[in-house]
């Protein structure tokens, strides 16, 4: 009875702190330019030396044109700043003697990074052939595409836990509030909430006009959510590509330091951070803090606790561009792109009972068919003036789907 009694209090003070949130001032910057065509790897590790070994040839393979890569020897006891000397003069090393989070240490690598494209990548990811010629490829195609980012596997007889096509959604309310779906066969350029700081390719201007990722969200997860949501805020896409695949040798790092335990109440204390921090549509925040708040109620998780504080530290104080709520619902697991086999015809937008590939009919017909869960109004409208934005430029937009462009399943 008294353990019950904690945890209504707990949520009531979170329930209340949610709707006193305050508005912490922000400083909004434009994006630089000035960099030169290019991209620079940024890898943080700690104790990763083996990892590395594992990794570096791939990237070495997988680098054409303008391009370095930055390892970030995050605090680490085993020689790897000597290793890279010695045995990859080429790679350029920033030292910290001790351990920093995620977010301090990948900010150290973009601070050095000299190109107009940094790639965050994990130590423990390891990249398939043509990885980085896909995700910069995204950037000519989608108009002010702040990132691209990888489709993610796992070794042979490991349960994929992340697919790199990151939504909003939950299946149940007491689920985690965003996870990966499986990529439908054939989507590609399918718009994300954010990407993976693990394996994605960032507009450098942009990704330092937010300030890099923030780090705030100690020691690791939840950052690279921040970033993409506030990148929305702006205009700014994330969009998911399919050819660029990289093998996730899972929490091969973070298992080290901590406990399973640990990693969860981390993940869940740097999610309530995020909802607080980053989210400006006051309704919406307080619908999504109470659902957050409800389910570690239900949960009976200690991280409660900490709730009220993290409300009270503070909000977004900037208005977002574009309203949350529709990209939200881009981004929520309704929608799915598919590139279309004639690129001098229109887009096409429909509606599905499910999200599968269009018939090659459709495919032929149109330069990229975007499928839209039926009934899903407001991920439809989404889809319409987000497929707008990308084709307008390329002279294959004549304006709002008309209801006899809108076609249902089974017609073609």
């Amino acid at each position: 009875m008294q353990d019950s009694l904690q945890f209504a209090i707990w949520h009531a003070a979170a329930r209340v702190a949610g709707w006193l949130r305050p508005r912490r001032a922000a400083g909004r910057r434009e994006p630089e330019g000035s960099a030169p065509a290019g991209i620079s790897v940024v890898i943080p590790s700690r104790d990763g030396r083996a990892l590395l070994a594992a990794q570096l040839p791939g990237i070495v393979r997988d680098l054409t044109g303008t391009a370095e890569t930055i390892v970030v020897d995050n605090g680490s006891g085993d020689g790897t700043a000597e290793w890279l000397a010695r045995e990859w003069p080429m790679v350029r090393v920033e030292l910290s003697r001790t351990p920093l989070s995620f977010a301090a240490a990948v900010n150290r690598g973009i601070a050095q990074a000299r190109y107009s494209h940094v790639c965050l990548l994990n130590n423990d990811m390891r990249i398939e052939p043509g990885f980085l010629a896909a995700l910069q490829a995204a950037f000519g195609q989608v108009p002010d595409l702040f990132c691209a980012t990888a489709q993610i596997r796992f070794p042979a007889g490991v349960r994929r836990e992340e697919t790199g096509k990151a939504v909003m959604a939950q299946a149940h309310r007491d689920d985690f509030p965003v996870r990966c779906d499986e990529p439908v066969a054939g989507e590609d350029l399918t718009w994300v909430l954010y990407g993976s700081g693990g394996c994605s390719l960032y507009d450098a201007g942009m990704l330092r006009a937010l300030g890099g990722m923030d780090e705030a969200y100690a020691p690791a997860y939840v950052e690279d959510l921040d970033a993409g949501y506030r990148a929305w805020q702006r205009g700014w896409p994330s969009v998911f590509v399919a050819g660029a695949v990289v093998e996730h040798r899972h929490r091969a790092t973070t298992s080290r330091f901590f406990t399973e335990a640990e990693l969860t109440a981390i993940l869940e204390t740097n999610y309530l951070r995020f909802l607080a921090r980053a989210v400006s549509d006051g309704a919406l925040f307080r619908r999504l803090w109470s659902e957050a708040t409800g389910r570690l109620r239900r949960r009976r998780d200690g991280v409660l606790r900490d709730a009220a504080r993290i409300a009270l530290a503070g909000g977004q104080a900037d208005e977002s561009a574009i309203a949350e709520e529709q990209f939200l619902a881009l981004t929520g697991g309704d929608v799915a792109v598919f590139p279309g086999r004639d690129g001098s015809a229109a887009p096409l937008v429909m509606a599905a009972e499910e999200l599968a590939a269009p018939s090659e009919i459709l495919l032929r017909r149109h330069c990229e068919v975007v499928v839209v869960r039926s009934g899903k109004e407001v991920a439809l409208a989404a889809a319409k003036e987000w497929t707008g934005r990308k084709w307008r430029d390329r002279n294959k937009w004549a304006g709002e789907i008309t209801s006899r462009e809108l076609r249902l399943p089974g017609e073609t």
